[in-house]
C-alpha cells in the first residue's frame, strides 16, 4: 500500500498537482516557490489565467440568463451584449391584414404593423429588393393601383378603388428601431403554459436522479475508505489497487455490460437503475479521494480513542466523519453536478417509451430538434438547467476549496 501511495498512480499526481496549483490561487503564491512571505514572480501569470477563466466562464452564463427575458424579435436581431440599447434592426417581412372599410370611391384597410407601441419606423419598402425605398409617412403606388402609406409608429393604411376581398394582401420590409424589451413570457411557457414542452416535470425527474445518486455513494465510499484506511484485514492493499483500477476504466465500456445486468436481476431502465449506475461509476474516484484524506487525519487521535475502548464504529461516526466534512463536502458538490449534467447514463439507463422519466438534458436535446429556431425558448431552457447547479456550487463553494486543499498543507 505504501508503494501505492508514494509512487501512485497518474490520477493521485493529477490531484496533488491540482491541491498544488488551488493553494497557489488562494494564497496568491506559487506552489513550489517554496519560501513562505516571499512574492511569486508567477503572480501576474496567475491573476491574468483567473481572470480568463472568469471571463470565460462569465460570458456564456451573463448571455444565457440576458437571453432568456428577451423576445424572439431582439434576439435575432441583436445581441445579448447589446439588450439594453435602442435596437434598430431591418424586421422580416410582415403580411398586411385587417378588414377593408368604403370611403367614397375607395376601399381602405388601416392598421398597425407592431405591437409595440414604441417602434419607430426609419424606412420601409414593399419589395424584397429597396426594403428601404421609401420614409415614414410616404405613399406608394403598389401593382394593381394599390396605395400603401406606413407612418412612423407603424401605422399603415392600403386604399384601392376595388376592393381586396379574395385578394392576399401584399407584404412590407421595415427597418425600425424599438426600445430594449424584456419579458416573463418564455419563463411561464417554459414553466407552466408549454404543456408538451414544459421543462417543470423533467427538473422534478432531474432531482429524483441527482439527489439519491449523490447520497448513496458518499456514504457507501465513506464507510469503505474508512476500512481501507484504517481497519488491518487480508487482502486490504489488493483492494486499494483494486479501486485505482477501476478509476481508468471507461464508462463507454461498462455501460452495456451493466445494461444487460441489470436486465438479468429484474431491475431493468427506471430510477434504481439509473441511481445503482452512478453510484457504480462514483464509487473508486470516491474512495480513492476519501481513502488518502482519512488516511492523512492524526494517527493519535484514532490510537487513543482505541486505547479508551472505541470501536470502529464509534471512531468513525464520532471522529473520522466529523474530520472529513471537507473531503466529503467536495465529492458531494462533484458528484451532484457530474449526475445533474449527465446524459449518456441517463439515456442507457432511464429513459422509457412515454418519456414520463425524461430528465433535463434530455429534454433540452429534445427541444433542439423542434424549436431550433427559436433561440429564446432554448436560452431559457438552457438556464434553467443550471440554475440549481450554480446555487449549489455558490453555497458550497467554500467546501469545496478546503477539500481540494486537505493535504496540500501539512
Amino acid at each position: 500500500m505504501a508503494a501505492i501511495d508514494d509512487q501512485g498512480p497518474n490520477r493521485g499526481s493529477f490531484v496533488t498537482s491540482a491541491q498544488q496549483v488551488i493553494k497557489g490561487l488562494y494564497t496568491g503564491k506559487a506552489s513550489d516557490d517554496g519560501i513562505a512571505g516571499e512574492k511569486s514572480s508567477l503572480g501576474l501569470v496567475t491573476n491574468l489565467a483567473v481572470l480568463f477563466l472568469v471571463f470565460l466562464w462569465l460570458f456564456p452564463t451573463v448571455g444565457l440568463f440576458v437571453s432568456s427575458f428577451r423576445t424572439a424579435d431582439q434576439i435575432t436581431s441583436s445581441g445579448w451584449w447589446s439588450a439594453l440599447s435602442t435596437q434598430e434592426a431591418q424586421n422580416p417581412a410582415i403580411r398586411l391584414e385587417g378588414t377593408e372599410t368604403p370611403e367614397g370611391d375607395l376601399f381602405v384597410i388601416e392598421g398597425q404593423l407592431f405591437d409595440n407601441t414604441d417602434t419607430v419606423v426609419t424606412a420601409w419598402g414593399w419589395s424584397s429588393r429597396a426594403p428601404e425605398d421609401f420614409a415614414p409617412g410616404e405613399t406608394a403606388e403598389l401593382r394593381g393601383g394599390e396605395m400603401l402609406t406606413i407612418e412612423e409608429d407603424g401605422a399603415f393604411r392600403l386604399s384601392n378603388t376595388v376592393s381586396f376581398e379574395g385578394e392576399r394582401l401584399p407584404r412590407v420590409f421595415t427597418t425600425a428601431s424599438s426600445p430594449p424589451e424584456f419579458t416573463f413570457e418564455n419563463y411561464n411557457y417554459m414553466l407552466f403554459e408549454g404543456s408538451n414542452e414544459s421543462m417543470a416535470p423533467a427538473f422534478f425527474n432531474t432531482l429524483t436522479v441527482t439527489i439519491p445518486a449523490t447520497i448513496i455513494p458518499i456514504l457507501v465510499a465513506a464507510f469503505a475508505a474508512y476500512a481501507l484506511a484504517w481497519m488491518e484485514f487480508p487482502g486490504r492493499a489488493l483492494l486499494v489497487a483494486v479501486v485505482v483500477g477501476l478509476l481508468v476504466v471507461p464508462l463507454q465500456l461498462a455501460l452495456i455490460p451493466l445494461l444487460q445486468f441489470h436486465n438479468w436481476i429484474g431491475i431493468g431502465k427506471g430510477y434504481v437503475g439509473v441511481w445503482l449506475a452512478h453510484m457504480g461509476f462514483g464509487l473508486p474516484l470516491a474512495i480513492y479521494l476519501l481513502r488518502n484524506y482519512m488516511a492523512g487525519l492524526p494517527r493519535d487521535i484514532i490510537e487513543n480513542a482505541r486505547v479508551d475502548g472505541a470501536t470502529d464504529f464509534q471512531i468513525f461516526m464520532r471522529i473520522i466523519l466529523p474530520l472529513s466534512f471537507p473531503a466529503l463536502a467536495s465529492f458531494a458538490i462533484f458528484q451532484f453536478l457530474w449526475t445533474w449534467n449527465d446524459l449518456l447514463v441517463a439515456r442507457v439507463f432511464l429513459i422509457d417509451s412515454t418519456g414520463q422519466t425524461t430528465v433535463m438534458t434530455n429534454a433540452i436535446v429534445e427541444l433542439l430538434g423542434t424549436r431550433g429556431g427559436n433561440w429564446e425558448i432554448l436560452a431559457t431552457a438552457a438556464f434553467v438547467s443550471i440554475a440549481v447547479p450554480l446555487v449549489v456550487f455558490f453555497a458550497l463553494q467554500r467546501y469545496l476549496v478546503r477539500g481540494l486543499l486537505a493535504g496540500s498543507v501539512k
